[in-house]
């Protein structure tokens, strides 16, 4: 039998790990160094038994999907990923299918049981799953047949643009940020909810007639995973609920105010049920495939997900994650915090009905590893986003290229929906290196103006910074964002935050663990922290530089449609 490629690569995270490739079921599993046939555990005699204990996480992003079985000690036992396609018809479109995205779940499952069952365990070890997934993207099916109405519409479309700027001057509008935390903007699901009820015949037929569905994809995938149609389980939970601009932040509840703000009947839609994020049954089961009726006890958003991955649990800490975009999160505690600086005020978690929501204030950049891919698919800068670091490590400094990522307008501080991509400082000796640089270094200037947004909203500056996301594997990227935001940034050996997240959520619905204090050691060995370098003169000067190069990419469209 021929060995298949292993879809997963556990070596980055265990170096202590060797493959073992099993030819009877083709499939492979680890063997560590002494011989045992296992995952390493770090406490491997916990008298709890936390290493022989499991869950599982879904893990739905914006651009691929991810299933990883954990133990209870936080180490990742088996996964697999597996991309899905991105649909832009046009410049300012993003599209998802729906179908693809419940698809690729499922296959996600399926490949990483196969490795969990090769390493001697069976479904029954899993004693629970949980979810956590890209959030403002917007979903509209049947409710009668579960069929999806359009497309998936993903957080970075633009298409609502005009929309927006309609409503901005709608009597009303200052009061929003208020009762919900979030401006208006492209961002939340709002606006794509009113494109599709304008635009979309299908959609406003099915409003009309009562049988219209809406939910992020979170309450899209908990549908299907349960049955769809035929049991028709519709709820979300409170961090993904707050992204839609229709909950009230201080309630936890849907307001009449927001949607009729918004020209929505809510009576004619299926709204999903709003509930904590961890919860044992509010979520249902699993319908199908190898885990068969195992609980889904978990639901959050892919961004407060990692910061409960963190477990940061306490007020005044914080994590941001460097993903498709860059996410910062910062704990608040139990009382909302309305931004005046730009900012979004959001859910960070509830674990459970007993315990009380925890809030955070948001910075979104919009584009962080999509600049990345920018290089690649765009100006052929490699195939590889690890080369794109080397070539960036090539030069000692960016050439005073400074490359304003905004893509699709830029996200806080800022909310200029006018911008667009734009590299100030091109010469002549401009090389490749300077150009990658500055696309790293774009990520960590927004950063540093959300955190700076942060502390004045707050009134505290932060200590430390943790961090996660595909980018921030990058050293040099890193360093750089010690460098600008002069504090220390730490990097945990395990990458998978976000979907530990879930799985932790998951863990407090059935008992596995019922205080933080517990978790306290989670995913804190082997961290890489990184200190800055520069001066802080020398990081005012660069910062100052970046600012410019804002203020110069402002108005492009000049209020024009694109």
């Amino acid at each position: 039998m021929p060995k298949m490629k292993n879809p997963f690569d556990m070596s980055e995270i265990h170096d202590n790990l060797e493959e073992e490739y099993i030819p009877q079921i083709d499939m492979y599993a680890y063997r560590s160094r002494d011989g045992r046939r296992s995952i390493i555990q770090a406490e491997e005699n916990r008298e709890d038994n936390l290493n022989e204990r499991f869950i599982g996480a879904i893990d739905q992003g914006t651009t691929s999907s991810r299933f990883i079985i954990f133990d209870c000690t936080g180490n990742p036992i088996a996964k697999y990923q597996l991309e899905f396609r991105q649909i832009h018809e046009r410049s300012g479109l993003h599209e998802q299918d729906p179908l693809e995205l419940v698809d690729s779940v499922y296959v996600c499952i399926e490949e990483a049981m196969k490795s969990f069952l090769a390493l001697g365990h069976s479904k029954s070890d899993i004693e629970a799953v949980g979810i956590t997934s890209q959030r403002e993207t917007a979903l509209v099916w049947d409710w009668e047949t579960g069929e999806p109405l359009y497309n998936a519409i993903a957080w970075p479309d633009t298409r609502t643009t005009n929309l927006v700027r309609e409503f901005r001057n709608k009597k009303g509008a200052d009061d929003l940020v208020n009762i919900c935390g979030l401006p208006l903007s492209t961002y939340p699901s709002s606006c794509t909810l009113v494109w599709l009820l304008q635009n979309v015949p299908a959609v406003q037929q099915a409003y009309e007639e009562g049988r219209l569905a809406f939910g992020t994809v979170d309450s899209w995938l908990i549908y299907n995973l349960n049955g769809g149609a035929e049991f028709q389980r519709h709820v979300t939970d409170v961090t993904n609920a707050s992204r839609t601009q229709f909950m009230n932040l201080h309630t936890l509840e849907y307001d009449d105010r927001l949607f009729d703000f918004f020209g929505i009947d809510k009576n004619k839609i299926k709204l999903p049920k709003i509930v904590p994020s961890s919860d044992p049954t509010e979520f249902g089961n699993i319908y199908t495939g190898p885990l068969d009726g195992v609980p889904i006890t978990s639901c959050l958003g892919d961004q407060s997900s990692a910061l409960v991955g963190h477990c940061a649990f306490k007020a005044g800490t914080a994590k941001n994650t460097y993903g498709t975009g860059c996410f910062l999160l910062y704990n608040v505690g139990e009382k909302p915090v309305v931004s005046k600086h730009g900012l979004l005020g959001t859910i960070g978690f509830q674990m459970g009905k007993e315990r009380r929501p925890v809030y955070a204030l948001e910075g979104s950049v919009a584009v962080a590893g999509s600049g990345i891919s920018f290089l690649m698919n765009n100006l052929g800068f490699f195939r590889d986003s690890r080369k794109v670091g080397e070539v960036a490590a090539s030069v000692p400094d960016n050439g005073g290229c400074y490359f304003v990522t905004a893509f699709s307008g830029l996200f806080a501080p800022y909310w200029i929906d006018d911008a667009r991509g734009t590299i100030f400082g091109i010469t002549q000796h401009t090389q490749r290196g300077h150009i990658a640089r500055a696309t790293f270094e774009a990520a960590c200037y927004q950063t540093k103006a959300i955190l700076d947004a942060m502390e004045m909203d707050s009134g505290h500056k932060l200590a430390e910074l943790a961090v996660d996301g595909g980018m921030s594997n990058s050293d040099i990227c890193m360093q750089t964002q010690a460098d600008q935001i002069q504090i220390p940034v730490e990097r945990p050996a395990m990458h998978e935050t976000t979907a530990l997240g879930a799985a932790i959520a998951a863990g407090f619905a059935v008992g596995i663990w019922k205080d933080f204090d517990e978790l306290k050691d989670m995913n804190r060995a082997n961290r890489t922290i990184f200190t800055p370098k520069l001066s802080p003169a020398e990081s005012k000067k660069a910062y100052k530089k970046w600012s410019k190069a804002v203020e110069m990419a402002r108005g492009w469209l000049n209020g024009d449609a694109d």
